[in-house]
């Protein structure tokens, strides 16, 4: 399983990227205003930081338009991925790019149907949002099982993306059905790693070694 940092704060990205564990970052309009940085400087200064995709949203709203967007940001370094929305248009994008070879990250995927209609255009990933879910009582990672299934029974090579994730548990549900990635913002990336219990065994352990360093 892979995991990409969710956000466009690149402190936060080279702080995670230093564990070893970040193989990606997805950014979007809204992390992008949150930093306050345009996207083509954010994009090349996550590049020198994480050898991996990285998703770069699309703002408009018909095909033709953005498959110039997307084209354009293809060209600022080779591990660019194109996040395009789950619409008409964006469809129409993505089979267009698609076939030039353009990887692209269908987003604000909602359905099993809305991601089987974006494997069958050839998408390179799928961001099914399973905390939006949640949010409305709908079953999140119920999502995330269909789309599992669907494509494993097609052999789309398209990826999973576990999007909009919320807690551990929504990482740990979806490496536990397989899912290819889950994109997790910094905070639950610090969620992962911290138990009590871990703490007071390193600072039982400390308080031993103080009592036994010094004899010989």
């Amino acid at each position: 399983m892979q995991f990409f940092l969710d956000t466009a704060d690149i402190e936060s990205i080279k702080k995670y990227a230093a564990w070893g564990v970040v193989d990606g970052v997805t950014t979007n309009p809204s992390l992008l205003a949150k930093a306050g940085v345009s996207l083509e400087q954010r994009i090349k200064e996550i590049a020198e930081v994480v050898d991996g995709p990285i998703s770069a949203e699309v703002v408009s709203v018909n095909a033709g338009e953005m498959v110039e967007e997307a084209k354009k940001y293809a060209q600022w370094h080779k591990n660019v991925v194109i996040k395009l929305p789950m619409t008409e248009e964006g469809l129409k994008a993505l089979k267009m790019l698609s076939e030039e070879g353009i990887r692209c990250n269908v987003t604000l995927i909602f359905s099993a149907g809305q991601a089987l209609l974006a494997a069958k255009n050839g998408a390179a990933f799928v961001s099914p949002f399973v905390g939006r879910l949640d949010d409305i009582s709908e079953d999140g990672m119920a999502l995330i099982s269909e789309i599992m299934a669907i494509y494993k029974n097609y052999e789309f090579k398209t990826k999973v993306i576990v999007a909009s994730v919320r807690h551990p548990r929504h990482v740990i549900e979806s490496a536990l059905m397989g899912a290819d990635i889950a994109t997790i913002p910094p905070e639950v990336f610090d969620k992962l790693i911290k138990h009590p219990m871990t703490d007071k065994g390193v600072e039982a352990f400390l308080k031993d070694w103080e009592k036994v360093k010094n004899l010989k």
